[in-house]
């Protein structure tokens, strides 16, 4: 009996797809296998075209709260692996040219090491992500004062930002070319200082074709900014620096900062400058003539597209594996980060692999930095009766 519940919970689980095959859906579609402790594996679609999803235990918070790893794998060997604590994206492994899997996100695999601190390794960021000058801005004729944990300034969500969560898993559903976890929080009216009281949805889905899919949905109960990303670190091949990997980015445009990465609101053209990556530039070949310090990137680029439809932001080669990483977003701006700010003895991540300065960059997907406090900017507040909802893509192949 005992069994024979387990397996239903987790057919209940996978939302569409459990029903469908509990209404007899022939051999080979959806399979659920319940462990002894509950977790479960499910697998959609022949051997040959297989998704499969996994749940597994990944620790527990001092709390005494469970922790949830969920293991994507696709056809291709392909794995996303994506934890419950701060929706983490713990590993990613992707083929490169020869077929050779390897791991191209930077993360541990234990939840006690990311207990000890890490620099939002692949971690959803919010309520606000990036940066707000002095934590403070002002909204209906109130003044908002949110925790300071960069220098004077507030950075992604807080000192207890989304990244330090423990997301609820909502849904999990499966067909053969796809298969996607829904997580869910509720940040009360007060959090870090935001007002009112946010419900979050996000969706990871990870599919045949090597793609992670991110949608991010909210909705509130008073007037307050949001601007959610993930801040995955990436090396494509899997070790090393950065320096070889080529980007091009779709912006004409950047967002100057003060000293303190505060822009200052106004758009400048990159053409010519350091910033300049309209055509295919090695991340390495300019990376100490940014101005900043320490060395390295950390800039906000205004998209071409304008935030108004899915389309290409970025595109990353690594020349020696063959791997690409494309970037698809419907926000109108992407933050380059190179990790300028690792420490000399860099980070052991998984698999006993160092990387040191320069050694991963991100491709943060969002809303400009310092929006609710520069008018000119995107739109960065949201009311109740709106819902907060975009969508970004990264797009894994090898060549």
């Amino acid at each position: 009996m005992k069994a024979e519940l387990s397996r239903r919970r987790a057919l209940m689980a996978l939302g569409g797809t459990a029903a469908a095959l509990a209404a007899g859906c022939s051999a080979g579609r959806t399979t659920v296998h319940t462990h002894a402790d509950g977790t479960f594996q499910a697998t959609s679609g022949p051997a040959s075209r297989t998704m499969q999803l996994e749940k597994s235990p990944f620790g527990t918070l001092p709390d005494g709260r469970a922790v949830t790893l969920f293991t994507f794998r696709n056809r291709q060997g392909s794995v996303l692996k994506v934890t419950n604590y701060g929706l983490i994206i713990t590993e990613l492994h992707v083929p490169d040219r020869s077929g050779a899997l390897g791991n191209v996100v930077l993360g541990f695999d234990n939840l006690p090491r990311y207990l000890q601190g890490h620099p939002f390794f692949g971690a959803i960021a919010g309520r606000v992500a990036n940066r707000i000058g002095k934590g403070t801005f002002t909204l209906d004729g109130r003044t908002y004062q949110l925790a300071i944990n960069n220098g004077p300034n507030h950075l992604h969500g807080g000192k207890v930002g989304f990244d330090k969560k423990l997301w609820t898993a909502h849904q999990e559903t499966m067909n053969a070319d796809e298969a996607s976890v829904e997580f869910r929080y509720t940040s009360v009216d007060g959090e870090e200082g935001y007002p009112g009281n946010l419900q979050v949805a996000v969706t990871y889905t990870f599919n045949q074709r090597n793609e992670v899919r991110i949608r991010y949905r909210a909705t509130t109960d008073q007037a307050t900014p949001i601007n959610l990303t993930n801040h995955s670190y990436f090396n494509l091949a899997g070790r090393g620096t950065i320096h070889d990997h080529e980007l091009q980015l779709w912006a004409d445009r950047s967002t100057p900062v003060d000293a303190g990465l505060i822009p200052t609101g106004e758009l400048a053209a990159v053409k010519d400058t350091a910033l300049d990556f309209t055509t295919p530039h090695r991340l390495g070949e300019r990376i100490e003539q940014t101005g900043l310090t320490p060395t390295g990137y950390d800039h906000n680029f205004a998209l071409n597209s304008g935030g108004k439809s899915l389309a290409l932001a970025a595109r990353v080669v690594e020349p020696a594996s063959g791997r690409i990483l494309e970037v698809l977003t419907d926000q109108p701006g992407i933050q380059l980060y190179t990790a300028n700010f690792f420490p000399p003895a860099g980070f052991d991540c998984t698999g006993g692999v160092n990387f040191g300065r320069h050694g991963a960059f991100c491709l943060e997907t969002q809303n400009f930095p310092d929006a609710v406090n520069k008018p000119q900017f995107p739109k960065s507040v949201w009311r109740p009766g709106e819902t907060y909802d975009t969508t970004s893509l990264f797009r894994f192949s090898a060549k």
